[in-house]
């Protein structure tokens, strides 16, 4: 075991008993420190981040129907051993295509969908993928991020620092589903938003200590 390795695990516990002890003195605000919203008037372009399909897809319908964005972005993700399945003949529509196919029918125009290829396996790739994307496009200064609720502080902060590293100047906006059924003022009486509120802390902190130097 090298010692870089050693001293990062080390960091991560630490960090993570700290981050444990702040969230049982300051618990009733852990969740809805996590929803970011912003209200843009406009944005040059929305990107739906992949995980859960259906609340994100509702929210940038919603969104574009409201005149707040003309173009979505939507990263293709990673569908692991996908494409060993294609090869052994047994076909499945991919995580990205359902999300595209279901913008189409909630009336968002083919054309105003942009797909980028990039096997994106978490948030920081998409903010990668995305950033290299928009290198050679200046008439995109603005982008909305849709996302379940309790996704978009982090996914914020991602993006953020994923662009002020690459010199690029890109103003970053949230916009949490209300479609999520996120409970975040009283997370910690339900199984799921406790789950949910933990992992969030946890791949933030992973994100502070480790993963930043990496964007």
């Amino acid at each position: 075991m090298s010692l870089h390795f050693t001293r990062s695990r080390l960091i991560f516990t630490a960090g993570l008993c700290i981050l444990i002890l702040l969230l049982a003195t300051t618990c009733r605000r852990a969740g809805t420190w996590l929803v970011k919203e912003d209200t843009p008037v406009h944005a040059d372009a929305m990107v739906i981040l992949m995980g859960s399909i259906a609340d994100r897809v509702l929210q940038a319908s919603d969104l574009y129907h409201a005149g707040v964005a003309g173009k979505v972005i939507i990263v293709e993700e990673s569908m692991g051993a996908y494409a060993a399945l294609e090869a052994r003949g047994a076909h499945i529509i991919s995580n990205t295509i359902q999300a595209r196919n279901a913008a189409i029918a909630l009336g968002i125009p083919a054309d105003s969908i942009v797909t980028i290829v990039g096997d994106a396996r978490s948030t920081q790739q998409e903010a990668t993928i995305v950033r290299n994307y928009l290198q050679d496009k200046p008439g995109i200064k603005t982008l909305l991020l849709v996302s379940s609720a309790e996704h978009t502080r982090r996914a914020s902060l991602i993006f953020r620092t994923a662009f002020e590293k690459s010199g690029k100047s890109v103003t970053i906006f949230s916009s949490p589903s209300k479609y999520t059924g996120f409970r975040a003022k009283d997370w910690w009486i339900h199984k799921e938003e406790i789950q949910a509120v933990l992992g969030e802390y946890v791949k933030l902190l992973n994100f502070w200590l480790l993963d930043r130097q990496r964007l």
